[in-house]
């Protein structure tokens, strides 16, 4: 019953994010915001919106290990996997200067989060802090954008508007997408959670470690889907992208909403393994950013390996024993 809880909440997640975005960007379109506008904003965020909602219902839960685990989990295997197995099929090269710009700011974000969670709590006062540093970067890229003339550039952190058909017709038919969009994720959230707590319990292992993997994987579905449909396109630029705009908004938008609403204590074994394997994570892609390298099929392999041998060292128990360790 709990797998079919997990299942049935990654489904209403998966869908009710879609249906959101689909709605969101309809109604945007309706009140005449520009394209780039509604790539930075309403896009990024509806599609965030699954990981959003997974983080404070477990915030609120009182299960940090899932909150954390979800944001750090999900940052690594957009890196390690959602780059890695597309590469596999066709090589992912860097495009843009922004992109480059952006990977930057991606690092800087991950080494801000790993020394706030140093203390041991995000408060609601950092929370507000990551969250307004992540707006002041969209206006940032909003100008940056305009004054080069790059209407499209909104697809490095939100995702090309193209991709999304279906759109409704009419302002009522949108609001109506939203709302229905609204009570999947919630509901998807709240069936995710306690499905995972429950086979946390069953199975022995840590809540942490279903957060890592279980949680942080399904929420990163989408972007898993946008990066491979991007590798066939032969659209490299779009894959980084995509990578890139998601871990930003995993960090300052996602944790800094959910510290805003409740402050997020962080487990001891976090500190232990998983930051320093997203900070190694962030640093090799902007290795491949700074050289301009393209990302090949046997490095898209050994990334994708890489990924496998850090689940299965969460699974061995390798974060535990670290924390242990450091005691």
């Amino acid at each position: 019953m709990t797998y079919l809880m997990v299942a049935g909440g990654l489904i209403l997640l998966l869908v009710g994010g879609d249906v959101l975005v689909r709605g969101a960007v309809s109604l945007a379109q309706c009140v005449g915001l520009p394209p780039l506008l509604i790539g930075l904003t309403v896009v990024a965020f509806g599609t965030s919106s699954p990981e959003l909602v997974v983080s404070v219902n477990a915030a609120l839960a009182g299960v940090p290990e899932i909150a954390i685990g979800n944001v750090v989990g999900s940052n690594i295997a957009n890196i390690l996997l959602v780059l890695g197995l597309p590469a596999t099929i066709f090589p992912i090269a860097f495009g843009p200067g922004s992109l480059r710009r952006d990977t930057v700011v991606m690092l800087l974000a991950s080494i801000g989060f790993v020394l706030l969670a140093l203390s041991g709590e995000i408060l609601r006062w950092q929370g507000l802090a990551m969250l307004a540093l992540l707006i002041g970067f969209l206006v940032w890229c909003y100008r940056s954008a305009r004054r080069r003339g790059y209407e499209d550039e909104g697809a490095v952190i939100g995702g090309s508007l193209d991709e999304i058909s279906g759109r409704p017709r009419g302002i009522w038919f949108a609001v109506a997408f939203i709302a229905l969009g609204l009570v999947g994720l919630v509901l998807g959230a709240h069936l995710l959670v306690e499905g995972a707590v429950a086979i946390a319990a069953a199975a022995g292992v840590s809540k942490a470690v279903i957060g890592l993997t279980v949680v942080a994987l399904g929420t990163s579905l989408p972007e898993l889907a946008t990066s491979l449909v991007a590798a066939v396109r032969r659209q490299g630029d779009v894959a980084i992208g995509n990578v890139v705009g998601s871990n930003l908004f995993n960090i300052l938008g996602i944790m800094g909403i959910t510290a805003i609403v409740t402050p997020v204590p962080v487990p001891a074994e976090f500190i232990g393994f998983d930051f320093w394997v997203m900070l190694a994570a962030t640093f090799l892609l902007l290795g491949f950013a700074a050289r301009g390298r393209a990302i090949g099929r046997v490095t898209g392999g050994l990334l994708s390996a890489a990924y496998c041998a850090y689940v299965f060292a969460l699974f061995a128990g390798v974060s535990e024993m670290t924390d242990m360790a450091s005691l």
